[in-house]
């Protein structure tokens, strides 16, 4: 049996009345973690779509960039996505759930609302209503304000986003604890760390060009205050 059919059969309890706790229960006492990661995703996605009333070309092919699906799964992983939206349950009990699942403080919390935010601005506008939503979910999943203004910053670019919001630090830190801030965030999104925590090999996409804004922002600040 697939990930996909795994998949579509958790979410089709959902539908036929089991509750949500019980399938992440479940999932969480399950060896595949990365199904139930997938899973998340794929819900808060779907509610997520809901959130500027319209899902994109972009969007989907986005999702498809963190999370490979083969051909022969494409119509399993549609109906995995049309289940998850058509659920009743509100996007805070999903997310509620998945904080309990992995824990609070758990690394795989910020890996996913990495996967939601690149989602979001796959298709080049980020909606007012996404950002919201994500700072719920962010909000539900214990993340402190400073660590959804770094992952926002990290993924919703403009321009030149600020380099001490991107490693969630401020101005006014000495630079040896920025250093360290910037050497444990290296750390975490090293793909060695990423694999261990559970993350899927699709996901670890992600933390290429997360590592890439994050030695950019650091190295930035290290010449501003060490000209």
């Amino acid at each position: 049996m697939s990930i996909w059919s795994r998949i579509s059969l958790a979410l089709s309890a959902l539908s036929k009345g089991d509750s949500l706790a019980v399938v992440f229960d479940h999932l969480r006492t399950s060896p595949e973690r990365s199904v139930a990661f997938t899973i998340a995703v794929i819900a808060l996605s779907a509610k997520m779509a809901k959130a500027d009333g319209l899902v994109t070309k972009a969007e989907v092919s986005a999702f498809r960039e963190v999370f490979y699906i083969p051909e022969p799964d494409l119509s399993q992983a549609a109906r995995v996505f049309n289940l998850a939206r058509q659920d009743v349950s509100g996007f805070e009990l999903y997310a509620r759930n998945i904080r309990r699942m992995f824990g609070y403080g758990n690394p795989v919390l910020k890996d996913l609302m990495e996967g939601l935010f690149y989602i979001s601005a796959a298709d080049g506008q980020y909606h007012p209503n996404e950002d919201q939503f994500l700072y719920e979910v962010a909000a539900q999943f214990g993340l402190k304000e400073i660590e959804f203004q770094a992952l926002r910053a990290r993924n919703i670019f403009d321009q030149h986003p600020d380099p001490y919001t991107v490693l969630g630090v401020s101005p006014d830190q000495q630079f040896d604890d920025i250093k360290f801030i910037w050497r444990e965030l290296v750390r975490e999104n090293h793909p060695d760390q990423m694999i261990a925590r559970g993350v899927p090999k699709e996901a670890i996409k992600l933390a290429e060009r997360r590592l890439i804004q994050i030695n950019d922002a650091y190295d930035q600040i290290a010449k501003a205050q060490n000209p």
